[in-house]
């Protein structure tokens, strides 16, 4: 299955580089660049790629404003932010405001291919430089999605699976899979733990 890739980023070296190590791949189909936020959702206006590579810093708006905005607008795209720098804050708050994953500006053609394979396979993506990051900040907690983020503060607020449903338009189902999703990840046993835990490490 071929990939459609578009990057936005302010920096044409770090574009033509990226773009040289994927142009003769055949499952990688390159639909442009955007150097500034603005230029980005205007182009989105008119296509749709499969993925967004997105850094962090933009002159107009940030990386991670943006992710979410377009998360927002767009949600089958995927995006992947893409940064210099193992910034544990950053790599969590692109995360949780949707991105699939993040990863570094020195990666390899072979770990870009890997990125983009399980981003579209609907699983994270971390670079091996930030997985390593976090875990050497000391910080143990796992890394959550945006919906995830979201039945969790429902779910510490006393609401119910169904409640969470109708508050959230998905279906019961879907907030269950959350739910025993959020319990697997934080590695607690019932509600309880997983609202202690986030409290603690202030998730709500």
């Amino acid at each position: 299955m071929k990939a459609t890739i578009f990057i936005v980023d302010d920096h044409y070296m770090v574009i033509e580089g990226i773009r040289s190590l994927l142009q003769n791949e055949k499952n990688v189909e390159w639909m442009g660049h955007a150097t500034t936020a603005a230029s980005c959702l205007a182009f989105l206006k008119q296509q749709l790629p499969d993925i967004l590579l997105m850094d962090v810093n933009l002159p107009d708006m940030s990386g991670i404003d943006l992710c979410k905005l377009v998360k927002q607008q767009y949600p089958s795209i995927f995006v992947l932010g893409l940064s210099t720098f193992n910034q544990q804050p950053v790599i969590r708050n692109m995360t949780e405001n949707g991105a699939s994953g993040y990863i570094l500006k020195n990666a390899s053609k072979e770990e870009l291919l890997e990125a983009f394979a399980t981003t579209l396979s609907g699983k994270n993506y971390l670079s091996r430089e930030a997985a390593l990051a976090l875990r050497e900040t000391g910080n143990e907690l796992p890394l959550i999605s945006r919906r995830e983020k979201e039945v969790l503060l429902l779910i510490a607020d006393g609401l119910t699976n169904a409640e969470i449903a109708g508050k959230l338009f998905i279906s019961i189902a879907t907030v269950n899979t959350h739910r025993k999703s959020l319990l697997a990840k934080f590695k607690v046993n019932n509600t309880a733990g997983l609202i202690k835990l986030a409290t603690k490490n202030n998730l709500v």
